[in-house]
């Protein structure tokens, strides 16, 4: 069993907040996925364009501040 020591807590919540960026990155390729072009897709080129620009925009903005918070709660485990 883990043991949670006040060093532990804020490496778990880090490597989480990381883990959680590639989470909603991978999130972001299921919708490229799932709009991609196809012969039976009802979506055309620029309707595809759009919906990757605004999807990607909030998750291009997601993922930096998971991978921002997650490195301050690493470095701050390595300062105590």
């Amino acid at each position: 069993m883990l043991k949670l020591t006040p060093l532990t807590i804020p490496r778990l919540l880090g490597l989480g907040a990381l883990g959680a960026g590639a989470g909603i990155a991978a999130l972001f390729l299921l919708v490229v996925f799932i709009t991609r072009p196809d012969a039976s897709s009802g979506m055309d080129a620029t309707s595809r364009m759009v919906t990757w620009v605004s999807v990607g925009g909030v998750i291009v903005a997601l993922v930096a501040v998971h991978v921002v918070l997650g490195l301050q709660l690493l470095r701050e485990r390595d300062e105590r």
